[in-house]
């Protein structure tokens, strides 16, 4: 029962209950101070807003609580809360949270270990929140840093035409010629077919491991010899079986195309996106260790490393949730009133907070 109360319990926790978070209601405001507009409608001021709509005890709802709780959910699910029945209902899920939550803490389960470790999380989670979302964004990398990136990475974003073939290799010309023709008919039609021909005669042991794969190369290549690549890229379609192809230093390719890919030009402009993109991943991430890594700092921290060797693990099969209860559904006749997951977590290497 208790991992069924541990979101409700950790909302509950750092809330403080509903009236708390009446403030809340009047930061966002357009016109006179503690006034709060939604859309085309007048303005609601900090009186209206703190109006009850419901006491649980010593816990109000308030009407701007209740509605900026309904007007956090998608479009669609407030279309569904339009009338005031649908409005009671809403409500009617708050007051449900708020009797559960207050019924959890009479029986002392805030103290419980487990919710204890769960509101941690939460709080974890918040405090990244609050500490990065404003300080790194996206925005804040610069062009150049982004050129200086895309010119140290140019062979991501510029790449010649490259072709893929797979190779049977022997040592004498009437043997490769023999196999040619056995190729370029029905028993070289499929990979399979040819995979088994290169199992069969290839004198590479190399390539025959792979079937004859020679992978992906472009015409630039010295991986290969010369007449090799130029046969390669003269097979025109995928599946293509060459003729004999004398590479010059005693053997004899017999190749089949398995892949083709076109040349790429990707200016900076338009790969300016994507490096944004991973440059504010990496610079948040460092940025996330450098600010655990002060507070470890600044912090006395032992580790008994003989008790550590003591621990058991259990490597049984259960499935985990990633918060250490076990994924099943709740018992018959019990309501889901988990509210909404909040915002993913940054990863921080703290447990609990790892992105999904």
């Amino acid at each position: 029962m208790i991992r069924f109360l541990v979101p409700i319990l950790a909302a509950a926790t750092l809330a403080g209950g509903c009236q708390k978070k009446e403030s809340k209601n009047q930061d966002q405001n357009a016109g006179a101070p503690g006034q709060k507009k939604l859309g085309n409608a007048p303005p609601q001021s900090a009186e209206e807003l703190g109006q009850p709509l419901a006491k649980i005890d010593n816990v109000t709802i308030t009407l701007g609580e209740f509605q900026e709780r309904i007007n956090r959910q998608s479009p669609y699910i407030r279309a569904r809360y339009t009338s005031l029945e649908q409005k009671k209902e809403f409500l009617d899920s708050l007051v449900r949270f708020e009797v559960l939550a207050k019924e959890a803490y009479k029986r002392g389960l805030d103290k419980d270990p487990e919710v204890i470790r769960t509101m941690k999380q939460v709080m974890i989670q918040k405090l990244m929140r609050d500490e990065f979302d404003a300080k790194v964004t996206a925005d804040s990398v610069p062009d150049a840093e982004m050129k200086t990136y895309y010119d140290a990475n140019l062979v991501e974003y510029v790449k010649p035409e490259e072709v893929r073939v797979s190779a049977i290799i022997v040592k004498n010309k009437a043997q490769a010629d023999r196999v040619a023709i056995e190729a370029r008919g029905d028993a070289g039609k499929t990979n399979k077919g040819f995979r088994d021909l290169v199992m069969k005669y290839s004198a590479d042991e190399d390539t025959k491991l792979r079937g004859g794969d020679l992978r992906y190369f472009d015409a630039a290549t010295k991986d290969l010899p010369a007449n090799v690549v130029k046969a390669a890229f003269a097979l025109i379609n995928t599946g293509d079986v060459s003729q004999t192809v004398d590479a010059g230093n005693g053997t004899y390719y017999v190749l089949k195309q398995t892949g083709r890919r076109k040349s790429m030009t990707k200016s900076f402009e338009d790969a300016k996106p994507a490096i944004r993109n991973k440059l504010f991943r990496d610079s948040r991430m460092k940025a996330q260790k450098d600010f655990v890594d002060n507070l470890k700092n600044a912090s006395k921290i032992e580790i008994n490393e003989a008790n550590l060797a003591r621990v058991r693990i259990d490597t049984s099969t259960a499935v985990d949730d990633g918060h250490g209860h076990d994924l099943q559904p709740p018992p018959p006749g019990v309501p889901n009133l988990s509210p909404p997951p909040p915002n993913a977590p940054e990863a921080t290497g703290l447990p609990g907070t790892e992105s999904k």
